[in-house]
């Protein structure tokens, strides 16, 4: 386990048990009362450090190096064989950081999409740290497509610092990419259902984000800009990105605050990465209800229910 900078009173007290666990296993003296204690010390300051969390630290805690990516969320959830991994935008290239294809969830199918950042150095070059080239939101697109066509309900899964800013991303139309899966999203006619599981930046994440229902997992961010990009557009560095990740109201109880998402999945305390398959139990048990809430809706009421909820976002004044 790696623990970041806040973390760090939690992880001297997991030494403080290992220790303790290896004193009373080489000596064979009954440590189990202060074994005990140690943990109940253990507990106590994950529910005073995780009950207390900035902004910016709740953003640390979405890029936690041992947090589940969609990949892992995907085979977490599926039934046990059943993920089908899609590939290519039938156009120009496959992109290994936008991941889909069709799964079960007891039974049922459900096309499933997702932004995958990798782990170690290869990976995360390989992915391009799930920042999607257009060809990636294009085969989410036809994924999506796909599904319409045989009424299978589709799932997004969003963990992006954005989509890839490269000069060859630009050259093959970035912006129109995102744009053109924006107008088709709220278009399709079978039910949308976006799930915030770690970073979701900028149209990177609204590429894929325009669910009937959106959510957030309970450590994620959700907002138009990064901090550290927010902090050196106004403050010329990245010095400011605590003050930057307070201004953007990026939490999940901001963008419910603000009706942005329609409600907030809980994690185990500390995070997703501490009990992995309670995340994936939580989250398959909300996509599962939604489909099922939604299936007595025709293709209309569908893109008619989304189009509305998004209009309904924001504030004018005359």
């Amino acid at each position: 386990m790696e623990y970041l900078s806040f973390e760090l009173p939690i992880k001297e007290l997991m030494d403080q048990y290992q220790t303790c666990s290896l004193v009373g296993e080489e000596s064979g003296v009954d440590v189990k009362l202060a074994c005990s204690q140690i943990e109940d010390k253990i507990l106590e300051k994950k529910k005073e450090i995780y009950g207390n969390l900035t902004p910016w630290q709740r953003v640390q805690l979405s890029r936690h190096p041992d947090r589940p990516y969609a990949l892992d969320y995907i085979n977490g959830m599926a039934d046990k064989g059943s993920f089908l991994e899609l590939h290519g935008d039938r156009n120009f290239a496959d992109d290994p950081a936008m991941v889909g294809g069709l799964i079960t969830l007891d039974g049922q199918r459900v096309m499933i999409i997702g932004t995958q950042k990798g782990r170690t150095t290869k990976e995360r070059q390989y992915r391009r740290f799930g920042m999607p080239n257009p060809e990636g939101y294009r085969k989410a697109l036809r994924l999506m497509k796909l599904a319409e066509k045989f009424q299978i309900p589709v799932v997004t899964l969003v963990d992006t610092p954005g989509a890839y800013p490269g000069l060859e991303a630009e050259e093959r139309g970035q912006g129109e990419a995102i744009a053109r899966n924006i107008f088709e999203m709220v278009q399709l006619k079978t039910p949308i259902f976006t799930y915030i599981i770690g970073e979701g930046a900028s149209g990177g994440a609204l590429g894929i984000g325009v669910g009937n229902k959106v959510y957030m997992l309970e450590n994620t961010w959700y907002t138009v800009i990064a901090p550290e990009s927010c902090s050196s557009i106004l403050w010329r560095n990245w010095d400011h990105k605590e003050d930057a990740a307070n201004a953007l109201n990026l939490t999940p109880k901001d963008a419910l605050r603000e009706k942005f998402i329609d409600g907030i999945i809980e994690e185990p305390l500390g995070g997703a990465h501490y009990d992995s398959e309670t995340t994936f139990l939580n989250l398959k048990n909300s996509i599962l209800q939604n489909i099922k809430a939604f299936s007595k809706f025709t293709g209309q009421e569908l893109e008619t229910q989304r189009q509305d909820k998004f209009i309904a976002m924001g504030q004018f004044k005359g």
